[in-house]
């Protein structure tokens, strides 16, 4: 890792709180004050997603989803571009350790939609579905990692990130 993104990860500021079976579980927040910080963020994450990883973003559009995305390919060690799958609903990011799918499911209305494009096979892949606009689906995804990404301002935002194996992520 370049020690320059080594320094913001270690910069941003964060809170952990660790919840119980209550209702509550761990969850680790972030503030970040720019599009590369937000990357570092996903690519810190990328380091402990094992195979067959869901990851469910929540965020309104220009959150910075395709930003994190791009910061979970790099964690992947994946060399290839980083687009917003608007218009395809899937791209996919195989140069990897594992490969990346990267979702968009704005125009999906139902899990059954999901279904029809292949979900399972995706699943069945080996790899790590990154889902934007998870809510529209999300009665198909079973224990995702929900990253939720809040605009503060022009380019600071607030990363929640819950569920999953988080209690594994140092940055």
């Amino acid at each position: 890792m370049p020690v320059a993104i080594y320094t913001a990860i270690l910069r941003l500021p964060r809170r952990c709180a660790p919840r119980n079976d209550n209702g509550w579980s761990a969850f680790m927040e972030f503030i970040t004050n720019s599009p590369a910080e937000t990357e570092a963020v996903g690519q810190a994450l990328a380091k402990i997603l094992t195979p067959g990883a869901v990851i469910a973003y929540r965020g309104d559009l220009g959150a910075g989803k395709t930003a994190f995305t791009r910061g979970l390919a790099r964690g992947l060690g994946s060399a290839e571009q980083v687009t917003s799958p608007t218009y395809t609903i899937v791209n996919e990011y195989l140069s990897g350790r594992m490969p990346l799918f990267h979702f968009d499911m704005y125009r999906l209305r139902s899990a059954d939609e999901l279904f029809d494009i292949g979900w399972e096979d995706y699943l069945d892949r080996g790899g790590v579905c990154a889902v934007e606009w998870s809510e529209n689906v999300i009665d198909a995804l079973e224990d995702p990692i929900v990253v939720n990404i809040e605009k503060l301002g022009e380019d600071s935002r607030c990363i929640t990130v819950t569920g999953g194996n988080t209690s594994d992520l140092s940055l």
